[in-house]
């Protein structure tokens, strides 16, 4: 039976959410991501905006400057991350083997299920149809016997589209492309290419394979079975997280020693609620820390024993910080927490002190609390002073970061 795979990506996807809860954005140019008069990039542009020359990760002022008339949202996470799940609930329902890639796309099998559809091609379009009444959002889909050609079928369909590619045309389909239509060519790659004189997708499959290995590396080995429609991965459901993380862009860079240990208590502790509520422990502690000048550093610790208190990654973290802060001396413009290294917990108590389990109980509770309340319902000494800087909604402070608050 040969695969019918689907790579399915919703249309500009934080902007769409907005214009479905708001039908007086349709139409218009749109920008999701922040305030012009504050730090910030663009997350999201309707295609609207798109016609100005807006797009993802373009500065906020460089945005106005090029299309001023543009309504600017700064977004909101749980909105988006609620019409996510919806949108995964939808394509469940079609295959089990779904695979999740970010919040708006994802991989779907649909071999042996397209059957109850007719086709494959029908299948695709009650999705669409689905997506269109339920959420209305517009999804654009991709088919093709292997991932890397759905994804890539799916990106040249977009906006609202739907293209298939039939089993055996993978190659010819990629063939006259550009050479960074093709998933896993970025910038540097792509220039790379291009001053060995390929520019399309078939003519990096007709490259010597000893070549790019020699210059790529085992990547170029990969980029070179793709360009040539050649892609055994499965569509695999998603594992258990690896990591957590949370991090914001201050609207000034700052020297304030006081703010950035504020900001990375509030971190921590969603951090660690969020790790609370995965049912992991952590053994790994990491900060990062971008410069006035963008240079970024990530330090990471290992712990002693594996925890899943904010107290445990506050304290982690803030020694970090401090050595930092003494080592350079540029304001920052960026902080982030972050844990990895998880594990299923269980571990020995200690008889002679029962302090780390008051603690856990003590997180516990205030999970319940803010889970029933908003985060926000309780605060340590040091994030209250965050509540002059920050709004607030029950999900808890809106910091201004780049890829919306989480």
């Amino acid at each position: 039976m040969t695969r019918r795979i689907m790579h399915i990506d919703l249309d500009a996807f934080f902007v769409s959410v907005e214009q479905a809860l708001n039908p007086e954005l349709k139409g218009k140019p749109v920008i999701v991501g922040g305030r012009p008069d504050r730090r910030g990039v663009v997350a999201a542009a309707s295609y609207e905006a798109r016609d100005f020359g807006l797009h993802s990760g373009m500065p906020l002022a460089t945005a106005n400057r090029l299309c001023p008339q543009a309504i600017f949202i700064e977004g909101s996470f749980p909105k988006y991350r609620e019409a996510s799940q919806k949108f995964m609930s939808i394509l469940a329902e079609f295959s089990p083997y779904l695979e999740p890639v970010s919040l708006d796309e994802a991989f779907l099998d649909a071999t042996g299920f397209e059957s109850l559809y007719g086709s494959t091609h029908q299948m695709a379009v009650k999705i669409k149809q689905r997506v269109r009444d339920e959420l209305r959002l517009c999804a654009s889909i991709g088919i093709a016997s292997v991932k890397v050609v759905a994804k890539v079928a799916s990106d040249l369909s977009k906006p609202d589209g739907l293209l298939e590619v039939a089993d055996g045309d993978e190659r010819s389909f990629l063939s006259p492309l550009p050479i960074d239509k093709l998933p896993g060519i970025g910038k540097k790659t792509g220039r790379i290419l291009k001053g060995w004189g390929i520019n399309t997708i078939g003519e990096l499959s007709v490259m010597p394979l000893s070549t790019l290995k020699s210059h790529l590396g085992a990547s170029g080995e990969l980029l070179h079975r793709f360009a040539n429609g050649i892609d055994d991965r499965e569509v695999e459901p998603p594992g258990a997280a690896k990591s957590i993380s949370r991090e914001t862009t201050f609207g000034l860079d700052t020297r304030d020693h006081l703010l950035l240990k504020a900001t990375l208590r509030y971190l921590s502790e969603r951090v660690g609620s969020q790790l609370r509520q995965k049912s992991r422990l952590t053994r790994c502690v990491a900060l990062k820390l971008r410069y006035a000048d963008f240079t970024t550093i990530t330090r990471r610790h290992t712990l002693g024993q594996a925890s899943n208190t904010d107290q445990a990654i506050f304290d982690t973290g803030l020694k970090i910080l401090k050595k930092a802060l003494i080592q350079e001396k540029q304001p920052v413009r960026l902080i982030g927490i972050g844990v990895s290294n998880l594990v299923e917990p269980g571990r020995q108590l200690d008889m002679l002190d029962s302090s780390t389990e008051r603690v856990e109980k003590l997180n516990k509770t205030i999970d319940h609390i803010r889970n029933k309340y908003g985060f926000t319902a309780i605060q340590t000494g040091r994030t209250m002073r965050l509540k002059d800087i920050f709004p607030t909604d029950e999900e808890g402070y809106t910091l201004h970061t780049p890829s919306l608050s989480r």
